[in-house]
This record gives structure tokens, C-alpha cells and sequence, in this order.
């Protein structure tokens, strides 16, 4: 089984499932009402020309998120 990662190493392509979300307190509702949840199937879409904002496809819809919030987003790749 692989390791856990950051959401932000993955390859363009990569698809993976949520192992955990590592944000401040007061920043936890604000991926939950995003849709990401532990056990959350994502793909890294795309990174940005100077590779930040990166996009994912989340419950069917894309979802930008900076660099720095998809490095706290542990996933573990499928």
C-alpha cells in the first residue's frame, strides 16, 4: 500500500483518495463545504504555468486550490 503524500506532489494525471486534511481549525469547514473529505477520490488536473494555483477534480467538478493548502491535503495515490 503507498505512503501518504501531499496532494501538491502528484503528477498531472494522478488520481488518489484523501487520507487527511492538516489545516487550522478555522479552516477545516472551508475544504469540508468543498467537498474534500477523508476517503475523497481526487485528480490533479493541472498545475498553473508557474505551478501555482494547482487544479484537482473533486466530486465531479474542478476545484483550484494554492500550493501551500494542497500541501497540508495528505493523499494516498490509487
Amino acid at each position: 500500500m503507498n505512503p501518504p503524500v501531499p496532494l501538491s506532489s502528484l503528477a498531472p494525471g494522478a488520481k488518489a483518495v484523501v487520507t487527511g486534511i492538516q489545516v487550522p481549525v478555522e479552516h477545516r469547514a472551508r475544504f469540508l463545504e468543498m467537498g474534500l473529505l477523508v476517503g475523497t477520490p481526487v485528480e490533479l488536473i493541472r498545475f498553473a504555468p508557474l505551478g501555482d494555483p494547482i487544479e484537482i477534480r473533486v466530486r465531479g467538478y474542478n476545484l483550484s486550490l494554492r500550493k501551500h493548502e494542497a500541501d497540508q491535503i495528505q493523499v494516498r495515490p490509487a
